[in-house]
């Protein structure tokens, strides 16, 4: 049982919601479609009404051959229960169609929701949660969602065929018919007994295809360092300790819901004895008509059906109510970063200022403390520190990827919770340390910031990147395709290709988690050529790792603990023999074009 649950308890994100909030919630999408869903009902009716005329029409022929035995009567209802059925038939066709066009356009306005929710969300949710689980609740989980749909409308005209099917049957002998009643409040303790059990048992199996989803986008997107270390082994043991959950999961929910049939049938088989047994009898001794018996044999197979369907229905309507539940989950989810105005942001200087800064990614850790801080616009900042010391969480901040929980940060003077988001990732250029580029030539990866821009403004932002060298390096210049996430490129051109992205945006402030990081010296050089242009009257925050981005800020700042040890030019920095001294003797020193191992140790002030 351990084996079978591990993994598969709920997002944090996750909430409980009654079946009446959830079908409140369904039928609020399907309001556009009430023209359709009214016609859809319609159909519903008139196919109910045919279905049971069927076997009142095979009825009365019944009892007509046996009072007149006249062909020509015989022949004519013949007729009658043809042209029923093929009108049956054709309601039901247009019924399907018009449920199939209704349903389909819903789940369609509901994966733009969940796809749209996703988009909406800040960067710490994707930082908390996987994204396979994500992906599987817009995929896999409003595909289900058209399953409960389906499934109600469906209900419908069995709830309806079921009511009319009992009042023929009151009509024609009452006894008969409380008699096949009878074992009805049996079938519905049985279904309702299941129903509970239904729901658990299908959020735990929607979950572990959730957890099959995540782990196989991550060895997919981690096979390069899988070959590399041959870990191709324990990844798929990894898959299949995750796929065997799933299938056992699977397994149980299958016995449940395969279960509840045979339970069912069963006891309709019981009414079914009951009425051959007591309606033969009568038939006998001449209280009913042979043809009234047929119509309750022959309405027996119309009535369970219904009966059975309405009980069993819950085992299905689980499915889909578990489903949308994960998906208006994610709908719901409450965003971290909260805007207390929208007001545009039509042109930045980049001035920074944090006062007092709170910060923490959760309860147990803070990242930075009373944290004060300004930088002047236009001035280039490199922020150094060991692992953990917030470089980072600064540029997050910045960003407005993430909430602090105390203090201002101020961008110009203004509160950088009254900006619209929109107008002021805008103004924002973000170059990571490993750049990610989209399916497509190199190109539309540069445009990718302005969609609008031509391609003379795109070739000319290239060319001013690294003199525009790298371009002659590759096959087809700028209509090169980059393939996914852009390793038909090497890193370094892919950074290049990431700072003429941000070139072209035209940012007032740009946030660099060292872009020199895992290049050669060549494209090093190229790089930093790039970031010369980049960074001209801009303001800049740099994570470094590199010496030759240090030097080049105009200030650097050290980070230990969330707090500045130390501030000031390399020099500066270099004549106190300080934390950052140390940091460079560690770090740094061997980057130096003079550097000989064993030489050049620059001591640090005790």
């Amino acid at each position: 049982m351990g084996f079978i649950m591990a993994g598969l308890d709920a997002e944090a994100y996750d909430r409980s919601y009654t079946d009446r909030q959830l079908i409140k919630r369904i039928i609020r999408y399907f309001k556009p479609k009430l023209p359709l869903m009214i016609a859809i009902i319609v159909l519903v009716v008139l196919n109910s009404c045919l279905d049971t005329a069927f076997p009142l029409l095979i009825s009365n022929s019944i009892d007509t051959l046996v009072s007149t035995r006249a062909l020509e009567s015989a022949i004519g209802l013949v007729i009658f229960i043809l042209f029923s059925g093929a009108l049956s038939w054709t309601c039901n066709m247009f019924r399907q169609r018009f449920t199939a066009r209704s349903v389909g356009d819903v789940v369609l306005q509901l994966r733009t929701d969940a796809f749209s929710a996703v988009m909406s969300r800040d960067m710490s949710f994707f930082d908390e949660f996987s994204s396979g689980k994500i992906v599987s609740r817009v995929t896999s989980d409003t595909e289900n969602f058209a399953t409960v749909v389906t499934l109600t409308l469906n209900l419908l005209s069995q709830i309806l065929l079921y009511i009319l099917i009992v009042v023929v049957l009151f009509f024609r002998n009452a006894q008969l018919a409380l008699m096949t009643l009878s074992i009805m409040p049996l079938i519905i303790a049985v279904a309702l007994g299941f129903r509970s059990l239904a729901r658990k048992f299908t959020r735990n199996a929607q979950r572990s295809l959730a957890r099959v989803n995540a782990n196989v986008q991550e060895i997919v997107s981690g096979i390069t360092i899988a070959k590399n270390f041959r870990q191709e082994q324990n990844m798929y043991d990894e898959f299949k300790r995750i796929n065997a959950q799933s299938y056992y999961v699977n397994l149980r929910s299958g016995f449940l819901y395969n279960g509840i049939f045979p339970v069912l049938v069963f006891i309709a088989n019981i009414g079914t004895t009951l009425i051959v047994y007591f309606g033969g009898r009568n038939v006998a001794s001449g209280t009913i008509s042979a043809g009234d018996w047929f119509l309750f044999i022959q309405s027996l197979g119309l009535l369970w059906q219904p009966l059975t369907s309405i009980a069993s229905f819950w085992s299905q309507f689980q499915l889909g109510l578990a489903a949308s539940e994960r998906v208006f989950a994610l709908l719901d989810a409450e965003p971290r970063v909260h805007q207390i105005d929208q007001q545009p942001v039509k042109q930045l200087k980049g001035k920074i200022t944090f006062k007092n800064v709170f910060f923490s990614y959760d309860d147990r850790q803070t990242v930075l403390k009373d944290f004060s801080l300004t930088i002047k616009a236009g001035e280039t900042v490199a922020f150094v520190g060991h692992t953990g010391a917030g470089k980072s969480s600064i540029g997050k901040l910045i960003s407005r990827f993430y909430e602090f929980q105390g203090g201002q940060i101020l961008i110009d003077d203004q509160d950088i919770r009254n900006f619209d988001l929109h107008d002021y990732h805008q103004r924002l250029g973000i170059v990571p340390q490993s750049p990610f580029l989209f399916s497509g030539t190199v190109a539309d990866n540069i445009r990718y910031a302005r969609p609008d821009a031509t391609d003379e403004e795109v070739r000319d932002v290239a060319q001013r990147i690294g003199g525009g060298d790298w371009i002659e390096a590759l096959p087809e210049g700028l209509d090169t395709l980059v393939g996914e996430t852009g390793r038909s490129l090497s890193m370094g051109q892919r950074q290049l290709v990431a700072l003429a992205r941000v070139l072209l945006q035209e940012p007032a402030i740009i946030i660099m988690d060292e872009a020199t990081a895992s290049v050669d010296p060549l494209t090093e050089a190229q790089i930093q050529e790039g970031l010369d242009v980049i960074l001209e009257q801009r303001t800049a925050i740099v994570i470094a790792h590199r010496l030759s981005t240090i030097k080049h800020a105009d200030r650097i700042i050290v980070l230990d603990g969330g707090r500045i040890a130390e501030e000031g030019t390399h020099d500066e920095l270099m004549e106190r023999g300080g934390h950052y001294s140390e940091l460079y003797n560690t770090y740094f020193r061997h980057q130096s074009p003079d550097y000989k191992p064993g030489e050049g140790f620059v001591p640090t002030r005790t």
